[in-house]
């Protein structure tokens, strides 16, 4: 019987108990810990065996309590300790075959990761990765690497390395790929990127030329406020989009 971590779907997610739910009703409770997650994703951690709900006969997905747990367990695992999908699903099978596994603390990476963490381990300090370490953490190989950064999706800085966003973004790659989205659709989405990060540059470039340290300061915050409501905004205009298209 496959035993469910403990911690429910996250802080300030609820699951009651008995009853099965639908793939949306699962995506609401694990966006209150998990703002950016999707339906996208959750069919993929069942694609990838990490979750399997049952199935009615008509083909519907219908998830357990234990399900959206053990599915909040593992973005737990991704967003706080950077393990990839293999670690988690192996971490997993021990806990079900009564073993006790050791992890990094939260806020701290698990090896190859670790050292691009802060001492203290909260979050990345200015971190960066070497080659190795990203293709480990986004589960590729190097010619997949090689050709995402032909279509401009990622590069290395001048050392060499890469930053923890680098990181993320090659995990988006990789998992947007298994959908059949190759490296050529997704330049579209870079160059949107761009076009925002520019458009987030001009509002504070001011604040940024100020003789004020702590005005400077603020063009930091406000600079990481306006990227995080652009990304909302992206989000939602995609999924507006989507719905007028599907129904």
């Amino acid at each position: 019987m496959r035993r469910t971590p403990s911690g429910g779907a996250g802080s300030g997610t609820a699951v009651t108990a008995g009853g099965l739910m639908s793939i949306g009703t699962v995506l609401q409770r694990l966006r209150e810990e998990f703002p950016e997650v999707t339906i996208s994703k959750i069919r993929f951690l069942e694609a990838e065996g990490l979750v399997e709900p049952r199935r009615t006969p008509s083909g519907y997905r219908k998830f357990s309590p234990e399900d959206v747990q053990r599915l909040g367990y593992v973005l737990r695992m991704q967003r706080d300790h950077y393990l990839p999908l293999k670690v988690i699903r192996e971490h997993l099978e021990a806990l079900e075959r009564g073993e006790q596994v050791r992890l990094p603390a939260p806020g701290r990476s698990r090896e190859p990761l670790e050292d691009a963490l802060d001492g203290d381990g909260g979050a990345p300090a200015a971190a960066r990765v070497g080659r190795a370490e990203l293709l480990a953490a986004a589960e590729v190989g190097e010619d997949q690497l090689a050709e995402w950064e032909s279509y401009g999706l990622m590069a290395p800085d001048e050392q060499g390395g890469y930053d923890l966003e680098t990181v993320s973004v090659a995990r988006l790659v990789a998992d947007l790929g298994r959908f059949g989205l190759e490296p050529r659709h997704l330049r579209v989405m870079k160059a949107a990127a761009d076009r925002e990060a520019d458009l987030v540059e001009q509002v504070v470039a001011p604040l940024r030329r100020h003789r004020n340290p702590q005005t400077r300061l603020h063009a930091e915050t406000t600079a990481r406020e306006l990227a995080t409501l652009s990304v909302r905004l992206h989000a939602a205009l995609v999924e507006s989009a989507l719905r007028g298209r599907l129904h």
